[in-house]
C-alpha cells in the first residue's frame, strides 16, 4: 500500500438487531466518507446474489485492518458458545481472525482492531482479543474527535508524536541542540533543500540552502512544542555567482514574524530565538524587491531583480 492509498478496513460485526446493524452502518459510513478511508461492509453488497464465505474470505485477506465490532451475540459467536447454526457468519469470521492472530500474533495485534460503539460495553469484546489486557477503541461518538485514536492506529501518526532524541552527554542537564533539517518539514518550496553550506569562510555541514530560479524560498518545520530556542547563521553562499546580492531571510514562529535579516558575502547574520512551547517555525528566504503576497500577512513573497536567483543558506540551523 502506498502512502497516497487509502488504507482498506473491513468490518466485522453481527446483526444482534436492526438499530445495532444501522449504527454499524452509521459508523462505517463516517469512516468512508468523512475520513476516507476504504472500508468494506456486508450491507452495501447486499443488491447481487454473493457467496458470503467466499466474499469475507476474499475481504479479510485484502484487508488492511480488521475492525471487530463488540456485541453481546458478536462475543458468544466468536468465543464458541453460540450453537452452530446462530451467526454462521460471524462464526466463520472470527475463526479466520482468530487463525491470523494465531499465524503472526504481532502482525494480528496490530491489524485487528476491537472496537466499542456508544453504548456498547467492553465486557463485549471476545474473550480472544484480551479486551482488558490490549489496546481497544472506546468510540463515544461519531464525530472527528470521536474516531481519532482508532485513526491513529490506522494511519500510525498519533496525535502526540514522540520528539526526536537528544545527544547522550553522560547525565548532564544541559539541554542538547537538536538539527532542524532533521525534523519534520510541513511545507517547503522549489528549490529548497537539506546540503552543505559555505557562509563567510565557514563550512556548515548540515544546512538548509536555497537555489533557486522561481525565487523565494521557505520551509515549514514542525516544534510541537518540545523546543526553547532556535539558533542559526544565515548568509550569502561563498560560492554565489552574484557576489554582489543582498538576501533577506524572515523567521515566523506560530505565524507571527519574529526576525527579519538583510545579508550579504561577508556579512551573515546570527539568529537566535525563543521558540518555548511553538508548534510550527517558518523559514523564508529570498532577495528584496518588489513586495507581492497573496497569502496576506502570514507570508510575503519577494520578486527578484533582474531575474538573478538568491543563492542563501541557514548555517546547521539548531532547535533546543
Amino acid at each position: 500500500m502506498s502512502d497516497r492509498e487509502a488504507p482498506r478496513v473491513f468490518f466485522s460485526y453481527s446483526h444482534d438487531t436492526q438499530d445495532h446493524k444501522d449504527q454499524v452502518r452509521r459508523f462505517a459510513t463516517l469512516l468512508r466518507s468523512r475520513i476516507g478511508l476504504e472500508v468494506v461492509l456486508d450491507q452495501w453488497h447486499d443488491n447481487i446474489r454473493i457467496d458470503w464465505s467466499l466474499w469475507a474470505t476474499r475481504n479479510i485477506k485484502a484487508a488492511d485492518f480488521i475492525i471487530v465490532v463488540a456485541s453481546p451475540l458478536y462475543r458468544e459467536r466468536a468465543d464458541g458458545d453460540a450453537p452452530p447454526h446462530e451467526g454462521r457468519g460471524a462464526q466463520y469470521e472470527t475463526a479466520m481472525i482468530r487463525n491470523k492472530l494465531t499465524k503472526d500474533l504481532e502482525d494480528g495485534t496490530r491489524r485487528v482492531l476491537p472496537v466499542v460503539l456508544p453504548g456498547g460495553s467492553i465486557d463485549d469484546i471476545p474473550e480472544f482479543l484480551n479486551p482488558y489486557s490490549m489496546t481497544r477503541y472506546e468510540i463515544g461518538e461519531f464525530t472527528d474527535e470521536g474516531v481519532a485514536d482508532l485513526l491513529a492506529a490506522i494511519t500510525g501518526r498519533g496525535k502526540h508524536p514522540m520528539p526526536l532524541r537528544g545527544r547522550w552527554l553522560g547525565g548532564s542537564t544541559e539541554p542538547q541542540p537538536i538539527l532542524a533539517s532533521d525534523l519534520r518539514w510541513t511545507g517547503t518550496s522549489a528549490g529548497v533543500r537539506r546540503a552543505a553550506a559555505s557562509i563567510d569562510g565557514r563550512r556548515y555541514e548540515d544546512s538548509i540552502v536555497l537555489r533557486s530560479e522561481t525565487a523565494p524560498g521557505y520551509v515549514e518545520v514542525d516544534l510541537d512544542g518540545h523546543y526553547q530556542r532556535f539558533s542559526t547563521v544565515a548568509g550569502v553562499l561563498d560560492d554565489a555567482a552574484d557576489r554582489f546580492q543582498v538576501g533577506r531571510v524572515r523567521v515566523l514562529v506560530d505565524g507571527h514574524p519574529r526576525s527579519e535579516h538583510e545579508v550579504t558575502i561577508g556579512k551573515p547574520a546570527a539568529i537566535d530565538l525563543d521558540v518555548t512551547g511553538a508548534l510550527k517555525l517558518r523559514l523564508e528566504m529570498s532577495r528584496p524587491g518588489v513586495a507581492a503576497s497573496p497569502f496576506g500577512s502570514a507570508a510575503v513573497v519577494i520578486t527578484r531583480r533582474r531575474g538573478r536567483p538568491p543563492e542563501l543558506a541557514l548555517g546547521d540551523p539548531t532547535v533546543t
